[in-house]
């Protein structure tokens, strides 16, 4: 058993939905002897709970009607035999039906019974611990009923809650939230994943309600052959890039980027500078040898900047002045930040010119909207160019022609379809971005949380893929994927990092920058 560093993982860990659970739990019944993996979950369950809690004297159970329940039979017994000496209790909430029950969970019912456990119609007033065994992967609709009776106590209540495999009211293979309670709970949540790590704990609603992650294999070894590949990646902590061993480098070898958007007020009205000067800055930050900006104005307009105080180092030019410069060998191009309705009218230039383009918000909609500017993104595969595309929900649902709503009830399946049908490397944002691309295995990053929803903190993450692509990784998909994966983890962590709890950060902070 292990607790999951997020921000530190080692190495990528395999991801597995549902069906690839199933046939891995079916593959250790069938060569494992009777109730041999059950008594390893239950058990499991119970010695994670004393380590949590080492002198609860009162614990609540709430067991379903399926081997998820059966797993937490497991752990009241336990639990039961620990306490009685000691004067504590254990108590089930039995909401299965005992003549329906899978054979291992049967068997853990009738040990349980026999041993005199209390099965109890309502939680008691006040526990030391409760423990969710309620669905695990049973879930497949919204809940009703007496589960969801049992939902809002374990999401209302202020004891410290352990979850068996899953939150029930949790999706394991979107992060879905189906239980009619709340999704955040109120009191310390635990969720200890048995078997396999799967994607719903770790995108949509799934990091808000699973609280602290635990993992146990139990001593089940998930088969990772070419042909058996998982459903995704948990992307793990990059490797430090050694800038400083590089004794022989200069400017020109940590790369250029360009960074093209930021739309002057004049063009409509609508100023939006600062989004394509916060990219730029980031990816300075990050790494690249040299920035330039391009700001979009009215033609033959002067920039609305001519350099910035806070960053002298970034070099503005005008747009047209930019165009030639974007096709060299070694620029990465960052287009769409800020860019408004003007960078449309650019974006021909550098679909078809530009070796590696970032493309962000604006972008995405001009792209969006245009079945030329689709076309010509569709192209750049084939002419062996990289194209990265950043969008949130609402940006991708554009881009597949669907709703928000089902952009986030799939999120790797709808990155997936994004990368498959424009060429392109996918970075579908929101709490557990998934990074994908064509003909590879999704990566979900571990990393981020709220501190990241507020205005500017995607126009950084594009200066760093931006800056992370300058290091130089050609056309191949996996490197690519494993690149922009590096930069999306990197982008979270710097919000898990953040020191101060009671002070909001800013996409600035984000950066490095000073507070003025």
């Amino acid at each position: 058993m292990q607790r999951l560093p997020l921000a530190a993982l080692p190495r990528p860990l395999p991801l597995c939905r549902s069906a690839a659970t199933r046939a891995l739990e079916a593959q250790a019944l069938a060569r494992l002897p009777p109730h041999t993996l059950m008594q390893r979950a239950g058990l499991a369950v119970y010695r994670l709970g004393r380590a949590l809690v080492p002198h609860a004297r009162s614990v609540w159970v709430a067991c379903g009607g399926g081997n998820n329940g059966g797993d937490g039979l497991v752990a009241a017994l336990a639990w039961h035999r620990h306490l009685t000496p000691l004067g504590g209790t254990v108590q089930v909430g039995w909401l299965g039906d005992a003549t329906r029950l899978p054979p291992d969970a049967r068997a853990a019912y009738a040990a349980a019974q026999a041993a005199g456990v209390a099965f109890v119609d309502t939680p008691p007033a006040r526990v030391d611990l409760a423990v969710d065994a309620l669905l695990g992967l049973g879930l497949q609709r919204p809940m009703g009923g007496a589960l969801a009776d049992a939902s809002h106590w374990l999401q209302n209540t202020t004891a410290p809650v352990l979850c068996v495999d899953l939150p029930s009211g949790l999706d394991p293979d979107t992060g879905r939230w189906l239980s009619p309670a709340p999704c955040r709970p109120t009191g310390a949540r635990h969720t200890l994943a048995l078997l396999t790590l799967k994607p719903g704990l770790f995108t949509g609603h799934g990091r808000t309600a699973c609280g602290e992650l635990w993992f146990d294999d139990l001593d089940v070894t998930r088969p990772d052959a070419p042909d058996t590949p998982p459903d995704a990646w948990l992307h793990p902590a990059p490797a430090q890039h050694p800038w400083q061993a590089d004794h022989a480098s200069h400017k020109g070898s940590r790369g250029n980027l360009l960074v093209i958007g930021g739309q002057d007020a004049a063009v409509n009205g609508q100023g939006m500078t600062g989004a394509a000067v916060l990219a730029a800055r980031a990816g300075l930050h990050a790494g690249a040898g040299r920035v330039y900006v391009g700001l979009l104005g009215r033609p033959g307009q002067a920039p609305a900047w001519a350099a910035d105080p806070l960053q002298p180092e970034l070099m503005f030019r005008p747009a047209e002045a930019l165009a030639k410069l974007a096709a060299e060998p070694d620029m990465v191009s960052v287009c769409g930040c800020g860019g408004g309705v003007a960078v449309a009218n650019w974006l021909p230039s550098w679909l078809a010119r530009s070796p590696c383009v970032v493309l962000d918000a604006d972008g995405l909609n001009a792209v969006a909207a245009d079945p030329a500017l689709q076309a010509l993104l569709s192209a750049r595969a084939t002419q062996g160019h990289t194209t990265v595309l950043t969008p949130h929900p609402l940006e991708a649902a554009r881009l597949l022609g669907c709703d928000t709503a089902t952009v986030q009830a799939d999120r790797l399946a709808a990155a997936q379809a994004l990368a498959e049908r424009t060429g392109t490397t996918v970075v579908l944002k929101g709490s557990g971005s998934v990074v994908a691309a064509p003909g590879q295995v999704p990566r979900l990053n571990p990393t981020g949380n709220g501190l990241l929803a507020t205005a500017g903190t995607g126009d950084v993450l594009a200066g760093w893929v931006g800056a992370r692509l300058c290091r130089g990784v050609g056309a191949d998909r996996a490197a690519v994927q494993a690149a922009v994966a590096d930069a999306v983890h990197a982008h979270g962590l710097r919000a898990d990092q953040w020191p101060d709890p009671h002070t909001p950060m800013t996409a600035s902070d984000l950066i490095g920058l000073p507070r003025s």
